[in-house]
C-alpha cells in the first residue's frame, strides 16, 4: 500500500464506489468528496497527492485552478465519454490523464502510475 491520501469527485455514486473500493487497497486514504468547493478543502487538509476528477462535474478550469494551487498533485480526470480531444484538453490544464468514467480497472492504473510519479517527485 501507497502512503498516499487519494481525493475523489465523482458524479456517479455506484461508479464513485466501486473506484474508492478499489483505490483503497493502494493507497492509505480514499475521500470521495461532493463539490469543488470540498474537493479543494479535502486536498488541503489531507494533503493527497492524487485526485480523481469526473469532468461531467467539473470544468477544466478546476483542473487549472488544482494544478495551479497544488503543482505536486497529479490529477486523473474521468468522463464518460473520453476522446483524444479531451485527452489533449486535460493535458493543456495540467491534469495528468483521462478515462472513461466505467472504466474502473483503467482508473486505478492510471492512479497507481500518477502515484509513482507523484510519490518520486517528492522525494
Amino acid at each position: 500500500m501507497q502512503s498516499l491520501n487519494v481525493v475523489l469527485f465523482q458524479s456517479d455514486t455506484r461508479v464513485a464506489q466501486a473506484v474508492a473500493s478499489s483505490l483503497s487497497a493502494h493507497f492509505a486514504s480514499v475521500h470521495v468528496v461532493t463539490s469543488p468547493q470540498e474537493l479543494h478543502s479535502t486536498i488541503a487538509k489531507f494533503r493527497a497527492r492524487l485526485v480523481i476528477v469526473d469532468l461531467e462535474l467539473s470544468r477544466l478550469s478546476i483542473v487549472e485552478r488544482l494544478h495551479k494551487e497544488f503543482p505536486a498533485i497529479s490529477i486523473v480526470c474521468t468522463h464518460r465519454i473520453a476522446d483524444e480531444e479531451m485527452w489533449a484538453a486535460v493535458l493543456a490544464a495540467g491534469g495528468d490523464d483521462i478515462l472513461p468514467a466505467h472504466d474502473t480497472h483503467g482508473i486505478l492504473q492510471s492512479a497507481l502510475r500518477n502515484a509513482a510519479m507523484a510519490r518520486s517527485a517528492a522525494a
